[in-house]
Parts: structure tokens; sequence; C-alpha cells
């Protein structure tokens, strides 16, 4: 694989990826430049473009457009799936870019994520009622391990199911997922025992949310491309507006009706929202599929994109990412509870940060379909680093300093959320997106798997107060980590130079 920069052909591939919405000229990003080579003039009208005046919102049923290579592409050929340069491969696709059935399906995802990670986004909720109830016998690490399995399914099993999204749709895996959802609530409500709580909540709830993840993301890839980093961070406020809600509702249920009817209530509401996700979810592209072994390689999970350095990158930053952002998000209302704030107080703190979450996934998706996705996520990653060790680690006591962190956390960690989907479907071919987010999310899933279990480890560590910080601390580490990885994944694609739309 070269490093360098890559042929003219491609070069020009990469300046049609970036532009404008029409009627919309470049001259209104005067500070950014495209990433192909600035010697190049003149302009290119892509297929999407050419042929606006005669295209409609998009197919009315789960019917997949036929959108085999043509001679055409052979400047854009992929190796492996992934673009040499970023969404090389599908710059000749024509992208409905919104209308009714787009932004459908848009809504269809929002739905779904409810489902996966607003009940997520709820966590440190059940890891507080668990450790005071149910599970008070059992330590701090060995309850993480209930939430880290949970993600760790999600994201394992989903690089079995991108490969099936991208070969047969989104229908059945959708009605699967769905139903699944419903019923680990349903049955959480009876469980009374470690062993029945990690068999409902991770395990059935977590295949469940495998089903939905993928589909969610990737059906949005196929009916955006300019405006991807918008429509995905529409869809993925659901988290924060999930994270928001539930533990609003549960602050007030768990002490009135009891941990039984709290969890069929959830499961109430996650059976309504799988209406409109099973409705509206849908697919638009026909499969890639290798000459050689048509049917099995197209079902069977890939590895080869990690050859490239930049997708590598990407992958493991992510992997860090997670592990960053699970402290928080698992632990800050214990640690309210323990600096001398009421435990049910404590629960809105969780809703303060996916509050700032829900405005964090929309603007910087908005701005990063502008200057670039990865410049994007790159100064959110930036700012989590900094908010975890300059609010969180001093904030002790301060209930004022511990609000502000909330939010802000919120709205960086959102917007991390929300560009992750987007940074890698920049470096490959929408028709392949569902196998590359999979892989991704593959090496992601032992992150989510033992960064609970650290914590909580971590917390045992000498005194409270030096278990406390020993977890801030590392969830601040592992950010930073996760920033160098996409410098560097940046570096290796358009070079050091900031002004590089990428």
């Amino acid at each position: 694989m070269t490093l360098g920069r890559a042929p003219n052909a491609e070069d020009s591939c990469l300046k049609n990826h970036q532009q404008p919405p029409a009627g919309e000229s470049l001259s209104t990003l005067p500070i950014f430049i495209d990433s192909s080579d600035q010697e190049k003039g003149g302009s290119f009208v892509s297929k999407r473009e050419a042929n606006s005046d005669e295209r409609d919102s998009g197919p009315e049923s789960d019917t997949i457009q036929d959108l085999s290579d043509s001679p055409d592409d052979e400047g854009v050929k992929c190796e492996n799936g992934l673009a040499r340069q970023p969404s090389a491969a599908t710059t000749v696709i024509d992208f409905p870019e919104g209308g009714l059935q787009g932004w459908l399906v848009v809504f269809g995802s929002f739905c779904a994520m409810i489902s996966v990670f607003g009940l997520i986004n709820s966590a440190a909720v059940f890891e507080s009622y668990f450790s005071t109830h149910q599970l008070v016998n059992h330590s701090a690490s060995e309850i993480g391990w209930i939430f880290s399995l949970y993600l760790f399914i999600v994201f394992f099993v989903g690089i079995q199911v991108g490969p099936i999204f991208d070969r047969h749709g989104a229908r059945l895996l959708v009605a699967v997922g769905s139903l699944l959802v419903v019923l680990s609530l349903m049955l959480l409500s009876l469980s009374k025992t470690y062993y029945q709580i990690m068999l409902t909540y991770p395990v059935l709830g977590g295949l469940g949310g495998a089903l939905l993840n993928c589909p969610a993301y990737g059906s949005i890839t196929h009916f955006f491309h300019v405006r991807r980093g918008l429509a995905t961070g529409v869809a993925t406020i659901s988290g924060g507006i999930g994270g928001i809600m539930f533990p609003i509702m549960l602050r007030y249920t768990l002490p009135s009706i009891g941990f039984p009817w709290s969890c069929r209530i959830l499961g109430f509401i996650m059976l309504g929202l799988a209406v409109p996700a099973n409705l509206f979810i849908k697919t638009r592209l026909k499969p890639k599929i290798s000459q050689d072994k048509p049917k099995m390689s197209s079902l069977l999970p890939d590895f080869s994109g990690f050859r490239d350095l930049r997708y590598a990158f990407s992958a493991i930053g992510i992997f860090f990412m997670e592990w960053g952002l699970f402290m928080p998000l698992t632990y800050i209302v214990s640690y309210a509870a323990a600096h001398g704030q009421d435990a049910t107080e404590s629960y809105l703190l969780l809703s303060y940060l996916n509050a700032g979450s829900v405005l964090g996934r929309v603007l910087p998706g908005l701005f990063a379909d502008r200057i670039g996705r990865f410049n994007v996520v790159i100064i959110t990653i930036s700012l989590c680093v900094i908010l975890v060790l300059a609010m969180w680690l001093p904030a002790a006591m301060s209930k004022s300093v511990l609000i502000g962190y909330a939010v802000l956390f919120g709205f960086a960690s959102g917007s991390n959320l929300g560009l992750v989907p987007v940074c890698l479907g920049q470096l490959c071919d929408a028709r392949q997106f569902g196998r590359y987010y999979s892989t991704a999310m593959m090496v992601a899933s032992f992150g989510t798997l033992s960064s609970v279990p650290i914590g909580g480890a971590l917390l045992e560590m000498g005194s409270a107060e030096t278990g406390w910080r020993a977890v801030i601390i590392f969830s601040g580490l592992s950010y930073f980590v996760a920033l160098a990885c996409y410098t560097s994944a940046r570096v290796l694609a358009v070079g050091f130079d900031p002004r590089v739309k990428f």
C-alpha cells in the first residue's frame, strides 16, 4: 500500500467526493481546501448531479438498485472494498441526498438506535440501582461486566450482521432485533440474581442490539453521501434523547412502582419504537459480490481492510474511544453519590450528559460535511481529553462543576459517536459499508467489554478517592490515544495541512 499521494485519477475522484450541495459553490468555504491536487482546475459533475432532474426521492419498497461495476468505474476501483481515496468508489453512484424516502430511513434509524443506545446511555442508573439492590453483595467490577458484555455482544456479533446486511438488506435483521430487545426487558423485570440479569440485559438485549445496530447506520449510507454527516447525526441523537428520558423516568418509577414494572414500561416503549423502525429502515444499493465465490465472500467477515493503515488506525481509535467513554457514562452517577449528592438526584447528571450529546450529534455532523469528518472528530476527541482531565478530575464535591462537565462532555462525546460511522464510510464503498463498519466495531467490542470492569477494579485500588482519580485518569489517557490514532489516519490520507478537508 502506498502511503503517499494517490495517482491523478484517484485524486480526481477524491476531489469529487466533497462537492457542496446544488447551488452552493466551494467559494463559500474559503478556509478549507480540497484534498486533491491543488493544481487541478475545472469542475466535475457527478452522476448524482447530472441525473438530478431525472431522479425521485428513492424507491418506495425495499428494492435494491443495481449499481454493478461498469467500465466508467475503472478509474475509481477499490482494493478489498476500501477506496484508495475517501469515498472514491461511491462518487459514481446516484444518491438521493434526502427526499421523503431518505428522511424516513433516518427516522427509522432514529427509532432503532433508541432501543440500542438509549438503553446503554442509561446504564449508570441501572449500575447504581443494581449495586444497592439485587447485586448489593457483588463487587463493582462484577456489576461492570453486565454493561460491558452488552456492548461487546452488540459490536462483536455485528461482524457477521454487517455482511448479511450488505447481502440481504435490513428487513429480517430489524424485525428479529426489535423482538429480542423487547423480550430482554420483559425478562429483566423478572430477574433477581446475577446470572439472570446477565442472561437478559447483556446477552439477549445485546443480540437484539447487534441485529439493529448495523442496519440503522448502514441504511443511511444507501441514501446519503454529501449530507451523510448531518443525516447520521440526526439519527444518532436518539441515543441522547433516550439517555435523557429514561433516567428521568426511572428516577420516578423505581421508587414508586418498583424495578419490575419500570422494566416493563421500557419494554413497551421499545415495542412502540419497533414499528417505525421496521417500516422505514430499508436499502437501495445492489451488493458488490466477489466473482470467484459470490455467496461465501458476501456473507463472511473480511479483515483485509486492515491492510489499509487509515482504516486500521481508525478502528483502533474507536477501541480507545470506547475505553474513555464508558467510564463517565457508567460511573458518573455513582461518582456524584460518593461525593455527597443524593442518589436519585445524581440520576439527573446522566440526563444532563445526554442532553449535551443531542446537540453534539447534530451540529458537528453538519460542520463535518463542510470542513471534513476526520477534522471535526479530531477536534471533539481533543475536547474530551481536556474536559475529563481539567473538569472531572478536580470536580470532587462541586455540584456545578459536575453539571458543567456532564453537559460539555456529552456534547463532545456525542459527536464522537455520531461521526465514527461517517468517518469509516468515507474510507469505503457504500455498498460494502456494513462489512467494514461491523469489522471495525468488532475491534471496539473488546474495548467495551473491558472498560467498565477495569473501572470497577480501579475503584477498589487504595482509598475511595484514589480509586476515583484512577478511573478519571484512565478515561483521559484512553481518549488521548484515540486522538493519536485518528490524527495518524488523517495524516496518512491527506498529510499534515490542517486546512485540507477530510
